[in-house]
């Protein structure tokens, strides 16, 4: 069994170059994960129907991102036990690796005009096994930086990391403007659309030798006795409690998720009165609002209790979220960009204290196993929705439907949150 020896005495400190490389991976490791999951939505909506074929090419890059999603749940199941048995660090590196190589693997992809058909299952596959490799990697490396971090730093470095996935999908839409600008409609098509994929893969190759130089596990979690079974232990033995009260608010974080960025960018895709290019400026302006307000999040539950923060927040974009939508499809320019971001803001902001909440929720012999099961198995029904969202839209409408499930998620946040007790937010993880 692997396991980091902690020396007979440390200095604070010590503790404290050693918990700073832990803390900078784990920012870094949620901005190379949410870069990587993001990529086909955002690099190629200007040009999905030249590249992927003619037939809904929004339903095409919402296949590719269901296939990623349904990737992480078994990630999660296979790598949180490894982390929970053999070590954090190990299981990141593996993680990261995997990542690397599945998303280099997806910039030589050929084109529609090549592949036909394939070039779309292509996508998919490659998708899927890299979506495992997704839900390995914060699986273990989330948890880590928690456990290396001082009880009252949780809350901003829970919102900081979770911040890393507005700043990458800000990322991907200010490279994906500037290269369709750039080089045109037409050679972004043929072959500029690979770049963001290289870019993605060479970033995952260095937070690999970042992990390799200067991370390892935590003291306390690396002497910490091993349970024999954590995914047993959370789906049905001493903490399956925890695992499906924390099921219920992350269902509801993840339909924020897909109404607010795969839908919405879709929709406003296909709106007349905005252009190809407009949408991924409109969508870099929204994201790089909700980074701070993710951050503020966190901080914000630090003060007032990640329980609180939920159910306050969880009330108010009941009202907030579907106005919000409603307002940016019927808007265009200033107004447009101001209800966009409005959206991202009163939806995803919400994940601010989830990777301190989630941590706090399991204890040191399972908790990458609950963090990771019970952040990715919510994502099941919600990425389904290109299968069941058009039936809605079809019977009460295109906003109205979206609007509807945005309250659904707001109730379930609510509801989840109520569930659950409030953290010891300011002792040290069990």
């Amino acid at each position: 069994m692997w396991r980091t020896v902690a020396e007979p005495t440390r200095t604070p400190t010590t503790r404290r170059s050693r918990s700073r490389p832990a803390v900078r991976a784990g920012l870094l490791g949620n901005f190379v994960d949410q870069f990587d999951i993001f990529l086909p939505i955002i690099a190629l909506a200007p040009v999905a129907a030249l590249v992927l074929g003619p037939e809904s090419a929004a339903a095409q890059t919402g296949l590719i991102f269901v296939a990623t999603l349904f990737g992480r749940p078994l990630g999660a199941a296979i790598f949180g036990s490894i982390a929970d048995r053999h070590g954090r660090t190990r299981t990141t590196k593996i993680a990261i690796a995997g990542i690397a190589i599945t998303t280099l693997m997806i910039a030589f992809i050929p084109g529609q005009d090549i592949g036909g058909v394939w070039t779309l299952w292509a996508f998919v596959a490659l998708r899927f096994v890299g979506g495992t490799f997704l839900g390995g990697e914060y699986t273990a490396a989330i948890p880590l930086a928690m456990e290396w971090t001082t009880p009252r730093r949780r809350g901003m470095l829970s919102g900081g990391i979770m911040a890393m996935s507005p700043l990458a999908n800000a990322t991907i839409a200010a490279l994906t403007l500037l290269l369709v600008q750039t080089l045109g409609v037409q050679a972004y098509a043929a072959w500029g659309w690979r770049l963001p994929f290289i870019v993605g893969a060479i970033m995952a190759f260095g937070l690999l030798w970042y992990y390799s130089a200067h991370v390892m596990d935590a003291p306390a979690t690396a002497s910490a006795p091993r349970r024999a079974h954590p995914v047993r232990d959370i789906l049905a033995g001493p903490y399956r409690r925890q695992l499906w009260q924390v099921f219920v608010l992350m269902t509801g974080l993840w339909l924020f998720t897909q109404m607010a960025i795969p839908v919405l960018t879709g929709m406003l895709r296909d709106a007349p009165q905005v252009g190809p290019s407009e949408v991924a400026f409109i969508m870099l302006i929204a994201t790089l609002v909700s980074a701070v307000s993710m951050y503020t999040a966190g901080v914000v539950s630090q003060r007032i209790g990640r329980r609180r923060f939920f159910v306050i927040f969880g009330a108010v974009a009941l009202i907030a979220a579907p106005l919000a939508f409603a307002w940016a499809l019927g808007s265009h320019g200033a107004g447009l960009i101001t209800a966009v971001t409005l959206v991202q803001v009163v939806t995803v902001s919400a994940y601010g204290p989830v990777g301190a909440y989630l941590a706090e929720r399991f204890s040191t012999g399972v908790r990458s196993s609950g963090y990771g099961v019970g952040y990715s198995l919510s994502i099941v029904v919600p990425a389904l929705y290109p299968f069941w969202l058009p039936g809605l839209q079809a019977g009460i409408g295109p906003v109205l439907a979206v609007c509807a499930v945005l309250a659904v998620a707001s109730a379930l946040l609510v509801a989840g949150a109520a569930l659950g007790p409030e953290p010891a937010r300011d002792a040290p993880l069990a």
